[in-house]
This record gives structure tokens, C-alpha cells and sequence, in this order.
């Protein structure tokens, strides 16, 4: 390993293996899962439609709450093949928007999937995280706690 690349990693902020992160242009916040297992990040979306180069679909932040459901808008930015941990593939859209997480905000991609049967309503993949943050996997909620007015997110 270089020392340049040792340097990156002693540098970076600590994340746990669940963080709250804010989706700023959704307008929400949600519990996420940091699964440096993923690729790409996904996120839980419902009654998902495509006009032209704009996906609209349904999140519900909160696992087991559709009071909270929200109609959202982002820009397409792919459609891919997606390999799911079962093994399954599917086809899912691919959309782009901020993330906030830790005092830090960048530009993630999420691939929008139902995630009903999941635990989590977000995965926050290795891409969005990589030399971001290093994942302590012992530990949850470094960033905050969710609340609108945690200065930590």
C-alpha cells in the first residue's frame, strides 16, 4: 500500500455501519445502510415514471411509515443492469443528486429499487463513500441523529 494512499485513509472522517444522511434536492432524510458490499447506492422508490430524460417515483424515508411518503423529480442519468445480493438482476434507473452526510455534501448516484422487504430504506454504497469516509462496522450514527437541526449531518 502507497503512503500516499495510507495518508488518505488516516485522514478521513469515521462513519458507522448506519448513518442519517440528507438527500437536500429530495427533501428528505433518511436511515441509510453503508454497505461497502454495493456498488452503487440504492434507494427504496415507488410508482416510478420515466418522462424522457426525468424519472418522478414515490420515497418513503421511514421503514414502516408511508405517512411520509414523498413525490420526487431527478434527473436520469442511466439505466443499468443491477446484480442484487441474491444474485438477481434487474434492470433499475439511475438517478443523481446531493448527499449530506457528516458536515460533507457531494454528488452521489442512486439506482432506484423497491426495498420493502429490506431493513433499510437507503444503501449508501462503496462509490459514495470512497476516500470520503472510513466505515467502522461496530458503530452507528456518527453523523447525527436524524433531526432537522443536528448540526453534525
Amino acid at each position: 500500500m502507497s503512503t500516499e494512499h495510507i495518508g488518505r485513509l488516516t485522514s478521513g472522517l469515521v462513519i458507522g455501519w448506519r448513518e442519517w444522511v440528507r438527500l437536500p434536492d429530495l427533501g428528505i432524510v433518511v436511515k441509510a445502510k453503508v454497505d461497502t458490499g454495493a456498488r452503487t447506492s440504492a434507494i427504496h422508490a415507488t410508482d416510478i415514471e420515466r418522462h424522457g430524460d426525468v424519472v418522478h417515483f414515490t420515497v418513503h424515508p421511514h421503514q414502516r411509515d408511508d405517512d411520509d411518503a414523498t413525490r420526487v423529480s431527478a434527473p436520469l442519468v442511466d439505466v443499468r443492469e443491477v446484480r442484487s445480493s441474491s444474485g438477481a438482476t434487474s434492470e433499475r434507473y439511475v438517478v443523481r443528486t446531493p448527499v449530506t452526510l457528516h458536515r460533507r455534501r457531494w454528488t452521489i448516484e442512486l439506482t432506484l429499487a423497491s426495498r420493502d422487504d429490506m431493513g433499510f430504506r437507503m444503501l449508501l454504497g462503496r462509490t459514495a463513500v470512497r476516500g470520503r469516509f472510513l466505515v467502522d462496522p461496530g458503530v452507528s450514527y456518527l453523523a447525527g441523529d436524524g433531526n432537522p437541526s443536528d448540526t453534525k449531518m
